[in-house]
């Protein structure tokens, strides 16, 4: 017989274990919803120019990693290696943006790297974006609500780490200057690494092979014009003003051609794996014209939802459920069920079996389900009460089943 096994670089995600992620999916969309941000949805593959132009030809991504196929109609399309690209697509096809756009999104991605722990082929990836402001205080925000996300999701130790690339007119000076640096280093730099002296110096200094060459290396930050570096010190400043702590890395460039000025990344210093950022981001001010819209200033930030989770001490204590209904006499199985019904139409994750059981099974079907709570319906019924017992700490007691919700809602 055949066996069939899930493609390399994915994987399944099955009960309990996906309630970590339906508890993510929900805090990200609340989060988002308080700072201000709308859901956005876009396809999940684009013409290959969306991403061949915002991304960088030469970049990694583009040359090595993108899914790209022909489609029937002989259109070359793209699975979505990121989403920024795709939200800015989507904004100026609806019209551009009016005043300010903001959006949030979570979703798949996909790219064909080498599998290790933190990094698939297929992955998932949340992230907002604030489009049509060019103020520091932008930065600040989306800066803010990542590491507030982390915070929400029980990732320790997070340090926040913040650089700047400059304006345009910087990044061409300091181009040249690093340019002729590598070239000085030329025979000790990667055949990668080499092929980028021309195409994307800046590129280099995200090589994680070519360090001894890069540790010597003039940064962005010492090149920055007047504009830049104001705004470079309103980020600190406001960083400061919203008690997120940050600590300044010059080489950080991000691995993508789009950013521009303020840069950064939310890396967990418990965290032990090759890829050790759980997300970050920037701003892009020139994305939109790239993309045949007009100029617009944006930044925005991705979370790599995998790897978050991989991070997170707060995964090992989901609870699937809020509670798990024991029936002890099954004369009174109709009336568990619509007990049942009652919890969760009052907004509780509640479940029973389906047949009749003994209590023992119940309880270990209840441990299985992973429940926080088990509530027996039995003997005190018929008086109004049920037995709520507290499964992590085994102490229980007999509640009324009007005190019921507030009992389980306390835990």
């Amino acid at each position: 017989m055949t066996t069939y096994r899930a493609p390399k670089g994915t994987y399944d995600i099955l009960p309990p274990e996906s309630e970590w992620w339906r508890r993510a999916r929900r805090l990200f969309d609340e989060m988002s919803a308080r700072f201000g941000y709308g859901v956005v949805i876009t396809p999940m593959f684009e013409d290959t120019e969306v991403f061949a132009r915002s991304v960088g030809r030469d970049s990694e991504v583009v040359q090595k990693q993108m899914y790209t196929f022909l489609d029937r109609g002989g259109r070359s399309v793209t699975l979505r290696p990121e989403a920024t690209a795709s939200v800015v697509r989507a904004v100026i096809q609806a019209g551009g943006v009016q005043n300010r756009f903001k959006g949030a999104y979570w979703g798949e991605m996909f790219r064909y790297e080498r599998p290790q722990k933190g990094r698939n082929r297929q992955f998932v990836q949340a992230g907002i974006e604030y489009l049509g402001s060019a103020s520091a205080e932008t930065d600040v925000e989306v800066i803010e609500f990542g590491y507030r996300m982390l915070e929400s999701l029980e990732v320790p130790d997070v340090e926040v780490r913040i650089n700047t690339l400059g304006d345009p007119e910087d990044r061409a000076v300091y181009d040249d200057i690093l340019r002729s640096y590598l070239r000085d280093h030329f025979d000790d730099l990667s055949p990668e690494s080499q092929k980028r002296i021309d195409t994307n110096p800046m590129r280099v200094l995200d090589s994680k092979v070519d360090q001894e060459v890069i540790v010597g290396a003039p940064v962005p930050m010492e090149y920055l014009g007047e504009d830049a570096r104001r705004h470079f010190e309103e980020v600190k400043l406001g960083l400061e003003a919203v008690r997120v702590p940050f600590v300044i890395d010059d080489r950080l460039v991000r691995g993508l051609d789009y950013y521009t000025r303020t840069v950064w990344e939310y890396i967990p210093t418990s965290y032990d794996a090759a890829q050790n950022s759980v997300g970050g981001g920037g701003r892009y001010d020139g994305l939109f014209e790239l993309l045949g819209g007009k100029p617009t200033p944006a930044v925005g930030l991705s979370m790599g939802v995998d790897r978050i989770l991989l991070a997170s001490r707060g995964h090992v204590q989901t609870y699937a459920l809020d509670a798990f209904v024991v029936v002890a006499d099954d004369s009174l199985r109709l009336d568990a069920r619509r007990f049942t019904s009652e919890l969760r139409m009052a907004g509780l994750r509640v479940d029973m079996t389906d047949v009749q059981r003994s209590v023992r099974a119940q309880f270990k079907e209840a441990d299985r389900r992973k429940a926080r709570a088990a509530i027996v319906v039995g003997a005190e019924w018929e008086r109004g009460e049920v037995t709520a017992k507290d499964l992590e700490s085994g102490e229980q007691e007999v509640v009324t089943t009007k005190e019921i919700e507030g009992w389980l809602q306390a835990r």
